[in-house]
């Protein structure tokens, strides 16, 4: 059974039939196998016997029956099967899915006996993989599945959905036409050479550079750095002296009680993670000890590691408490963080003798949200300004909004350093086998991000992260 189930890095030949355990580990309702190529609709033929006996599989359509041992002809399960025929399935080839219960020893056994016929364990994403190289999806689809998949928050999904449904592949096609445009009136100045004066209208295409391609590609990058926090979301910290309330904070947002609070000082020894959804931005919250003077060993472990935690965070949410008045501590631990995005938290409101406006005098020009977490007061108003402090506002629907990811915005940043060289060079009448070289530049790079001029060690590399069956 090793053996059978062994999976090294590479992918298999196209001509190979592969197959895999679609559904995740642990038991479940429903478990399913996935089979994909030309040997599919043979091996699903000699392992499955359904109750209206038939000499043909209708393709898209399902039927009841039963998994047999192809040796024994015992049954090994009552499942649902379906035959999907090429090229409307998710890889454009011949596809069998098996619907049988979720007993992740049942789904073994039937696909050892899968594998025994003659398919291969697919890798993993190699399902996709065949899609993309099918021509069935684009590389930006294919990386939008992994994301759908691992989407921590709806926004998330928003995000991928969008990709998915080719909204970057398509403005990247639009930005790639308006170049290749470009590059075929370069390339009669270059045909041409006595007539490239007349040929190259440098203000037109200069015009035309700006707002079909080089315009379009900022918009692209800035979205993707601003999509990047709501697909992979940000790190938060709390901070504060003991018993200040940040405790009280984590499980006032979490709406649950995660960690322990009791009114005596010290109590948090350690850092408490979590991760919660603030506005569709998934947020990994972090609670940490209070920081003081004179801290026993255990506690002073406990302190390091969470300023260790905050010179790593991206926002650091500074707990004071409203009750009691600003000290030399509150002030210290304030000065060591001035480097870092900081939300003050004025907690205990609820609490006689609040005044707001001895905190704005104290920490002036530091955002600031005033709450009781004991109350859940002011908790609405916390995330919002914690939200537009990290944003900056939101202004874009997920759904319909182009944001690719960091390996994209890469590629992207090498397209838009080649329009602006091109943009340079028509200003400068530079040579027009020379102009071509910068626009051919600019098209490789957005097709890496389509997958057309992409490397097979990236293809690998972007494959690899999905699990197997996908």
């Amino acid at each position: 059974m090793a053996e059978i189930f062994s999976n090294s890095s590479a992918t298999h030949p196209p001509e190979d039939t592969i197959a895999a355990i679609a559904t995740s580990p642990g038991p479940g309702g429903i478990g399913i196998i996935r089979i994909s190529g030309s040997l599919s609709l043979p091996i699903l033929s000699k392992i499955f016997s359904p109750r209206s006996r038939t000499t043909s599989f209708s393709s898209h359509r399902l039927y009841y029956g039963w998994i047999i041992h192809p040796q024994t002809d015992k049954p090994i399960d009552e499942v649902l099967a379906v035959y999907m025929q090429a090229p409307r399935t998710y890889t454009r080839e011949n596809i069998v899915e098996i619907h049988c219960h979720g007993s992740y020893l049942l789904l073994e056994d039937i696909l050892r006996q899968i594998i025994a016929l003659g398919a291969s364990l697919a890798k993993p994403g190699e399902f996709t993989k065949r899609a993309f190289l099918n021509g069935r999806i684009d590389l930006t689809q294919a990386e939008a599945v992994i994301e759908l998949l691992q989407a921590q928050t709806s926004e998330g999904l928003g995000l991928a959905m969008s990709q998915l449904r080719g909204h970057l592949g398509a403005v990247v096609g639009n930005i790639k036409k308006s170049l290749t445009t470009l590059l075929a009136i370069i390339e009669v100045a270059i045909d041409f050479p006595e007539d490239d004066v007349e040929i190259i209208d440098a203000e037109a295409m200069q015009i035309r550079l700006k707002e079909e391609i080089i315009a379009p590609l900022r918009n692209l990058i800035t979205a993707a750095n601003k999509g990047k926090i709501f697909r992979e979301g940000i790190s938060v910290i709390i901070l504060g002296k003991p018993n200040v309330g940040k405790s009280s904070l984590l499980n006032a947002l979490l709406k649950e009680e995660r960690a322990i609070v009791t009114a005596i000082p010290g109590t948090t020894r350690d850092t408490i993670e979590e991760v919660l959804d603030i506005r569709g931005m998934p947020v990994h919250i972090i609670d940490t000890a209070g920081i003081r003077d004179n801290a026993e060993e255990v506690e002073e472990r406990g302190i390091e590691r969470a300023k260790s935690k905050a010179a790593k965070a991206d926002l650091v949410l500074l707990m004071l408490d409203a009750s009691t008045p600003i000290d030399e501590n509150d002030q210290s631990l304030y000065a060591s963080l001035k480097t870092r995005k900081i939300l003050l938290v004025i907690n205990k409101i609820d609490l006689a003798g609040f005044d707001r406006s001895s905190f704005e005098l104290a920490f002036p020009d530091i955002p600031m949200a005033a709450i009781s977490a004991k109350n859940h007061e002011g908790m609405s108003e916390l995330e919002e300004s914690l939200f537009g402090l990290v944003t900056g506002g939101r202004d874009w629907d997920p759904g319909n909004t182009c944001v690719p990811n960091v390996r994209q915005r890469i590629s992207l940043e090498g397209a838009l350093a080649a329009a602006e060289q091109i943009s340079t060079g028509l200003a400068t009448a530079l040579p027009a086998d020379l102009l071509a070289i910068e626009i051919q530049g600019a098209l490789d790079h957005l097709g890496d991000i389509i997958g057309e001029t992409t490397t097979e060690d990236v293809l690998d590399l972007i494959f690899e992260e999905f699990c197997i069956g996908k």
